[in-house]
């Protein structure tokens, strides 16, 4: 079944728990901070952008998640031999002084801490993205500047319960933004035009349960000369309502079913460098992908764990919009990941 919530609702009812889940093509569920009931010490507000092209992309994230904050810039080198840097301060016990907005479609996201900052300023149709840190690499500092323009009239919404009173996550994928730019990492300087150059936005607020795992892909470009981009995944939560599956083209949100990631492994556990393929229960979406460079990181302290596997690479196969029209996609760049979480 594939739910979709087609006009402005509150999103949580008075005891926490989501009015209506399913999923829509724009962010009609109005958040409200001050509804949570399932603890405020669960409560975990992310703002997350994924800009790039070709060459190099980067990564920027605010998040608030109650008890512990994370600050994270992440630059990617896919020409020649990939080579991957993340730097993630993280924040004690922050309890949503952070300010993150209860909307992605207006506000400014900001935080700042030793020898760096981050801000995303929504305003007058533009993402202004910018961002600094002292000691990036090789001791070296690294800006970034960057608009994103061009936010397609649709994306991707769902509001997926848990089977915990109280618990719920609330998502919008903003893909295919134009990107236009400058990153400069150290004495280097490398440019984003929109031309080929594509921003995603992933924003989230929920209370999460203590043990999850997700699986999410997702890409921007073009196909054939139109803009086209996907989002996939799945593994936490009630889903019966809604999939998070989801292709863009033109502007326009196609609803797909199911999609599975066919990760291979190797002695037992995944092989994240080698090809994967992705299938889906009816037919929509059936993709070889390649990949690149895996940006991994595993923090295991016991009680808290997130062991990271965001693998970038190129996605070719097929895919179907909702009148039937296959789309034959070539070497799209984009990214898979598996996120194991104790949070």
């Amino acid at each position: 079944m594939q739910h979709e919530i087609t006009k402005a609702i509150p999103l949580l009812d008075e005891r926490g728990n989501l009015t209506e889940p399913g999923y829509a093509r724009k962010l009609l569920p109005v958040y409200d901070r001050a509804k949570v009931k399932g603890g405020f010490a669960r409560l975990k507000e992310w703002d997350y952008y994924y800009v790039g092209n070709e060459r190099f992309g980067v990564a920027l994230t605010i998040a608030d998640n109650s008890y512990m904050g994370l600050d994270s810039i992440s630059f990617l080198s896919f020409a020649g031999e990939p080579w991957e840097i993340t730097k993630s301060p993280m924040r004690i016990f922050p309890m949503g002084k952070t300010n993150l907005p209860p909307t992605s479609a207006q506000g400014v996201s900001e935080i700042s801490g030793k020898g760096y900052f981050l801000k995303f300023d929504v305003r007058a149709g533009q993402r202004i993205l910018t961002a600094h840190m002292d000691d990036f690499k090789d001791g070296q500092p690294i800006d970034i500047d960057i608009t994103l323009t061009g936010e397609p009239e649709e994306s991707m919404v769902i509001c997926t319960p848990f089977e915990k009173d109280g618990h719920f996550y609330y998502n919008q994928k903003i893909n295919c933004m134009r990107a236009k730019g400058l990153v400069r990492l150290g004495s280097e300087a490398h440019t984003l035009e929109p031309d080929s150059a594509f921003g995603v936005l992933d924003w989230g607020r929920g209370v999460w349960t203590y043990h999850n795992t997700w699986y999410w892909g997702s890409a921007s470009g073009l196909a054939d000369g139109v803009d086209f981009g996907f989002n996939i995944g799945y593994g936490f939560g009630d889903t019966s309502a809604a999939s998070e599956n989801m292709l863009f083209y033109a502007g326009k949100a196609h609803k797909l079913s199911q999609v599975t990631f066919n990760i291979p492994m190797k002695d037992g556990k995944e092989d994240y460098l080698k090809p994967w393929t992705f299938t889906s229960d009816d037919g929509r979406f059936e993709m070889d992908f390649v990949p690149i460079i895996n940006r991994a990181s595993c923090t295991d302290v016991k009680l808290i764990k997130s062991d990271q596997n965001q693998v970038f690479g190129h996605f070719s196969g097929t895919a179907v919009l909702d009148d039937g029209t296959k789309l034959h996609i070539r070497s799209l760049l984009g990214f898979a990941e598996k996120v194991e979480n104790k949070w």
